[in-house]
């Protein structure tokens, strides 16, 4: 699986991408336009700092009903502007959300994909849209070929998994209140669906920058637990939670970079943050039965210890204690 960001104006210039890098962020979508005037005044600054670290960028148009012609135009111009068509750019995407669809949105789609591979001679393109557009409203088999991918929006915290299925859905929007370091406030995150990688959204197929491979931990130190590292932790973090220091955990894991670790990797931490009683604050994209293969039980043993009446639904905020 791998893991990408989508961003606006919203987001500003102000950004650690060295930060963002370090949490196994591979791809990010700048948006750079809307309708047929509006441009991303942070676009520049957004995907000169995104490339500049070694993540595939690539830029998105928000789509309003009418003149696809026009839009489009206004898309390439933007794209090029950018460096955005070139080798190893991610795919450009068209952003379809805009409420004032009102009728059948497919015709538009058709037709913006035809203008845009005769206006950027490309033929590659991302469409987005939540799963309620894709269930209720659009019809991909339609205009979806082996040119075309498909981004799907489901706030439902469990990266990877949606209530849609296709064989050209490759991305899922899962959480539109992500934390990553780098960003001073909440950021949408995303992340491969299946057997899709971040290497077959980027043009002309360039593969996706390598993890720099990690050393073998050293062996546990008597206290010490194993801790699975989840979307979002960073090294300081992980030792605000577990009563220790960034550079204790580097020297203990082997880590050559502090700044630099990934999601799914195993690193030892001290034994607290594996015993009973200790509280934890819910992040966003937190879910119990994450939460339970994170710390070794199950979902009923979180639920009882805390009161949980519905164990589907937690707050970000929230405190839990560990069983």
């Amino acid at each position: 699986m791998d893991y990408g960001i989508d961003i606006s104006s919203w987001q500003g210039s102000a950004i650690d991408w060295n930060a963002v890098k370090g949490n196994n962020i591979s791809f990010a979508s700048v948006k750079a336009t809307e309708a047929t005037g509006y441009v991303n005044p942070h676009a520049t600054a957004q995907v000169h700092g995104a490339r500049g670290v070694g993540i595939h960028v690539g830029g998105y148009h928000y789509a309003h009903p009418g003149d696809v012609a026009g839009q489009v135009r206004h898309f390439v111009a933007q794209l090029n502007a950018r460096g955005l068509l070139v080798s190893g750019s991610m795919w450009p995407m068209l952003d379809m959300e805009a409420p004032a669809f009102t009728g059948d949105p497919n015709g538009f789609v058709a037709e913006f994909i035809r203008e845009f591979r005769a206006q950027s001679g490309r033929r590659e393109l991302l469409v987005y849209a939540n799963q309620y557009w894709f269930t209720r409203r659009l019809r991909p088999n339609e205009w979806a070929d082996d040119g075309v991918i498909l981004w799907c929006a489901q706030y439902n915290g469990n990266p990877g998994h949606v209530d849609f299925t296709h064989p050209r859905l490759a991305i899922h929007q899962h959480s539109q209140e992500g934390i990553v370091p780098g960003f001073t406030g909440f950021v949408d995150r995303n992340a491969t669906i299946g057997d899709w990688r971040v290497g077959s959204f980027v043009l002309d197929g360039a593969p996706a920058p390598a993890p720099a491979p990690q050393p073998a931990p050293a062996p546990a130190p008597s206290g010490w637990v194993p801790y699975v590292i989840a979307p979002g932790d960073s090294l300081s973090s992980i030792a605000a939670r577990t009563g220790t220091t960034p550079g204790e955990l580097a020297s203990r894991n082997g880590i050559g970079d502090p700044d630099l670790i990934y999601a799914g990797n195993t690193i030892q931490v001290p034994g607290g943050d594996g015993g009973g009683g200790e509280r934890y604050q819910i992040r966003p994209g937190d879910t119990l039965s994450a939460l339970a293969a994170r710390w070794g039980t199950t979902v009923a043993a979180i639920a009882a210890r805390n009161g949980i009446a519905n164990p589907d639904y937690i707050r970000a905020g929230d405190w839990l204690t560990r069983p």
